[in-house]
């Protein structure tokens, strides 16, 4: 099913990648989002995905990609090799999502992540008032079709960022529709949250 917050966590992402930044996008899908950044923002991409339709799909769209399990991590790819490390609705699909963010910033000075924030009210009320696994918009899955195997608040994104020692540059929550910068009772608020990570050792 496709997500349907697309293009706007595309626009969110590019807002914060300069122009003619290296990027890797780890599970970068069809490469919509590497094929914008090379057409608009001259940047140089790489692409990072499992499936073979997927890889087939970044390939028509002229994006270069390797085919590779996150959790596994990406070898590959050598130390501060790209400016920015990209992975969007993502996280909370692979099995290993602490290996990953740190593989993420191996990989790239910065890391850019967007998490759906399964704080949200709606999905509290849903399984308050009714027992079951939340399906909301943001979360069009029922339980047993669902690619989520981890489910996170922004407070937990943030317990988790602390537990690797990576600082948050920037939170942004997503809320009906729109990127904030603050915004109060985000964790209720919040469809899903933007975040851009880096080593304290990486700040200017």
């Amino acid at each position: 099913m496709p997500d349907p917050t697309v293009r706007l966590t595309d626009a969110i992402i590019m807002e914060q990648i300069a122009i003619g930044s290296h990027v890797v996008d780890l599970g970068c899908g069809d490469g919509r989002l590497l094929r914008r950044l090379q057409d608009e923002m001259n940047c140089s991409v790489l692409g990072v995905e499992l499936d073979l339709a997927r890889i087939a799909g970044s390939i028509r769209n002229g994006v270069p990609v390797i085919q590779a399990d996150l959790d596994r991590g990406v070898a590959e790819i050598p130390d501060n090799a790209f400016d920015f490390a990209v992975l969007s609705q993502t996280l909370q699909q692979v099995r290993q999502p602490k290996a990953v963010l740190d593989e993420m910033l191996r990989v790239a000075r910065r890391a850019l992540v967007v998490v759906p924030n399964f704080g949200h009210w709606r999905v509290r009320l849903q399984v308050a008032r009714q027992g079951r696994a939340p399906v909301t918009e943001s979360l069009p899955y029922e339980w047993y079709n669902t690619p989520n195997l981890h489910f996170m608040s922004m407070y937990d994104f943030r317990d988790l960022a602390a537990t690797l020692n990576f600082r948050i540059v920037k939170e942004s929550p997503i809320i009906k529709g729109h990127a904030v910068d603050r915004a109060w009772a985000a964790n209720l608020r919040a469809d899903s949250a933007m975040y851009v990570l880096e080593r304290p050792e990486s700040r200017a």
